[in-house]
């Protein structure tokens, strides 16, 4: 009897060393945050400043958080296999740049956190509203198609004698629709003739043969994760057929002129959320934020090669220029 006695004692210490050893093991695992990316790995132009929003609110990457990236080389169609990539491997949150992305990420997953950056969540039906998301998806807006008129007069303030523009425009990105209609007003009210062109991945090169066969006087680029990494080519492009390019993205290099949100600001700002949810906070409850600071960006060398004067004005607004 008393040796069933030791055993069962035995088998119950043994249990409850099993059952300290497993709480100890999920203590020491550290939160997973997964970034998917629409280009091919080197591009992702917000790793930095997310990276350096985790570190400023205690966080040690690699140490005290695990960050995963997924690329889907500049291929929209992959974009649903980056995310089952990342959620085979566990992740505590998606963080998604774009409509796309955000899209497959809410496909893949119903209960996964997504901190996404979109230019319009409500519209595009990631959310119920900016103040009540009501789902697992919350973040950034950019309300980048309320901005597009914008960029038709900043162009116009850079060349004020431009009549005919073409808007090359991602006709996969479910925001082209609302940003197109935002154009078009637009230059109904400033009497340009506005040429959309709808491009997508693999059919670049045959858009700006469209644009150069319709010899615009500038062209304006929306805001798109695939046009952003399109910029250069598109930029080069631009100067070498001697036309005045406006992006709407976060574009730099030979643009002549960019007028985005402030992409590291975003990206620190989806730290926040980030630290936020793994804190205990639910993306339902968190109010989704509009972004508030744009960067405008000039660049001198691209306008002496056009020969372009860009007024005082229009300088004195810049956030950076490149002399």
């Amino acid at each position: 009897m008393r040796r069933t006695v030791n055993l069962l004692s035995l088998i119950g210490a043994l249990a409850g060393m099993a059952a300290i050893a497993v709480e100890g093991h999920a203590q020491d695992r550290k939160p997973i945050v997964g970034l998917p990316w629409p280009g091919p790995p080197g591009t992702h132009n917000g790793l930095a400043a997310f990276t350096q929003g985790l570190t400023a609110r205690g966080y040690q990457p690699a140490r005290s958080v695990m960050i995963i990236e997924a690329y889907a080389g500049g291929d929209p169609e992959r974009l649903p296999e980056t995310m089952t990539e990342l959620l085979g491997r566990r992740v505590d949150i998606l963080v998604t740049p774009g409509g796309l992305a955000t899209r497959a990420a809410q496909r893949a997953t119903s209960t996964v956190p997504i901190v996404s950056i979109t230019g319009d969540p409500v519209g595009l039906g990631f959310a119920r509203s900016l103040s009540h998301p009501g789902g697992n998806i919350t973040g950034v807006s950019s309300q980048a198609s309320e901005f597009s008129v914008k960029w038709l007069e900043m162009l116009l303030a850079a060349v004020p004698k431009a009549k005919r523009v073409a808007a090359l425009l991602n006709g996969d990105n479910s925001i082209t629709e609302s940003e197109l209609a935002n154009l078009q007003r637009a230059a109904r009210a400033l009497d340009i003739e506005l040429r959309a062109v709808l491009t997508r991945r693999g059919a670049l090169e045959a858009s700006l043969e469209e644009i150069e066969a319709a010899k615009p006087d500038g062209i304006v680029v929306g805001d798109d994760p695939y046009l952003d990494s399109q910029g250069p080519r598109i930029a080069s492009f631009a100067r070498d057929h001697r036309i005045a390019a406006f992006f709407g993205g976060n574009v730099r290099g030979e643009a002549l002129l960019s007028y985005s949100m402030n992409f590291d600001a975003a990206w620190r700002k989806a730290a926040d959320f980030v630290d936020r949810i793994l804190k205990g906070a639910r993306p339902a409850d968190l109010p989704i934020e509009q972004a508030t600071d744009y960067v405008l960006y000039v660049n001198l060398r691209t306008a002496r090669a056009l020969a372009i004067t860009v007024p005082a004005s229009l300088l004195a607004r810049a956030d950076e220029v490149i002399e």
